[in-house]
């Protein structure tokens, strides 16, 4: 029998606002237990879970694994204005006049994650 992917972990300085903030990016939920200034929280989605745990080292350089989002009920770029409401910042944007390419969001522990184009974008152009 093969493993499977329980969870993505992310460290974090603050695990619940971080939780937060992805439960809110991708329509998820947080666990049922988890409150401020708890060393964990998880997020719960369609597409899986994300874990966040509390570590004391700062986020110094690029990450070595990202992810990639892709929206479903919205454009790629009216979900980028989303996250950025949500409170992610632009590292690079990477649209061409053609539609095609992504953005690179932090988000607000600065890690890094992009945005492609809806599933409906790539079929209809």
């Amino acid at each position: 029998m093969s493993s499977l992917i329980r969870h993505i972990t992310l460290d974090a300085a603050d695990p619940f606002q971080l939780a937060r903030f992805w439960a809110e990016a991708l329509d998820g939920s947080l666990g049922d237990d988890d409150a401020p200034g708890d060393p964990e929280a998880l997020v719960t989605t369609a597409g899986g879970s994300m874990l966040f745990v509390r570590v004391d080292d700062r986020k110094t350089v690029k990450n070595r694994m990202h992810l990639d989002i892709q929206p479903q009920d919205r454009t790629r770029d009216e979900e980028v204005e989303r996250l950025l409401s949500l409170g992610a910042t632009v590292q690079g944007d990477h649209r061409r006049p053609d539609g095609t390419g992504w953005v690179t969001l932090h988000d607000p522990e600065g890690n890094e994650f992009c945005v492609e184009r809806s599933a409906s974008e790539r079929t209809d152009g």
